[in-house]
């Protein structure tokens, strides 16, 4: 099996991978960095959300040998001390519930205010509409990104 080198949340791992591997199983399996979920794995929920290259990306879908050309963020390395706005925004409007999706919502919040920190209701809305809760606790993740949209401006 071919070695991948892979650089995420800043660090630099090395693993023994089929091509094909999806990032996923690579970051829980081989790297124990468990935060992001296996929902789906067909890239539909979006518990797996990961930025690679900052971009929201679904990692049961990214190969280990594309993902090792890439800077690759989980959850674990949004913010050693939980201090990212979305984070904070999450906390404040206490918006999990069973909890298994907020990896991949907060994740694709995080990209998404990368690129637009100001967004209206509509926006956030489709920005946040790929990502499964089966809680449905859509109006709370609303909420929390509209507040964490104002802690960056």
């Amino acid at each position: 099996m071919p070695v991948y080198n892979l650089k995420v949340n800043g660090k630099s791992f090395s693993v023994d991978a089929d091509k094909d591997t999806p990032l996923l199983w690579i970051l829980r399996d081989h790297f124990d960095l468990v935060g992001t979920k296996f929902g789906c794995g067909i890239g539909q929920c979006g518990a797996c959300t990961v930025h690679a290259d900052g971009v929201a990306t679904r990692s049961c879908l990214l190969q280990v040998s594309v993902a090792a050309e890439m800077e690759i963020t989980t959850i674990e390395g949004l913010s050693e001390d939980v201090s990212h706005p979305v984070q904070q925004a999450w906390k404040e409007i206490d918006v999990p519930q069973c909890g298994y999706c907020q990896a991949g919502q907060i994740m694709t919040a995080a990209a998404f205010l990368e690129q637009n920190p100001n967004p209206n209701r509509e926006e956030i809305r489709t920005a946040m509409s790929g990502n499964l809760c089966r809680c449905a606790s859509y109006n709370r993740i609303e909420k929390a990104v509209e507040k964490a949209a104002s802690k960056l401006s």
